[in-house]
């Protein structure tokens, strides 16, 4: 096999990695973008960016293992996927590498016919998990 090797921290070797989570989420039902971001706690434009290879934003370490259980990252993907972000990252770990496992939970709230104050309640919910999440983590040492 002579596939070149993209120069770590260049957009080649960040779209590589990119790559292999886009096919991933292709790979998945529908609605697995909207699960991430709802997980990641940002809109689906967020997911758009760090999943699309045209994009050449990086994916944020801290954001990799919600990544892998949101997306049910086989070992084989994950391994292949970690491969290609340590060559575009070299150095860098993820953060929280001890895999904290995630669960999707859909709410039922109001519409309230307006797409500023969805949004806002939408954030405020994910906030809300978020900080809950956070306290909980802190005491379970």
């Amino acid at each position: 096999m002579t596939e070149k090797i993209p120069e770590a921290g260049s957009e080649e070797a960040i779209r590589a990695y990119k790559t292999i989570l886009s096919q991933v989420i292709d790979q998945r039902p529908s609605g697995m973008r909207q699960r991430l971001a709802d997980a990641l706690g940002k809109h689906r434009s967020f997911v758009t960016q760090i999943s699309s290879p045209a994009y050449s934003i990086p994916i944020p370490s801290k954001h990799l293992p919600s990544i892998f259980s949101v997306c049910h990252f086989s070992q084989a993907e994950r391994d292949q996927f970690m491969a290609a972000y340590h060559q575009a990252h070299p150095g860098k770990v993820p953060a929280a590498s001890g895999q904290r496992r995630t669960r999707h939970v859909s709410l039922i709230v109001p519409d309230f016919g307006d797409d500023r104050q969805n949004a806002a309640l939408d954030r405020a919910i994910n906030e809300f998990i978020q900080k809950i999440t956070s306290i909980a983590g802190k005491g379970s040492g």
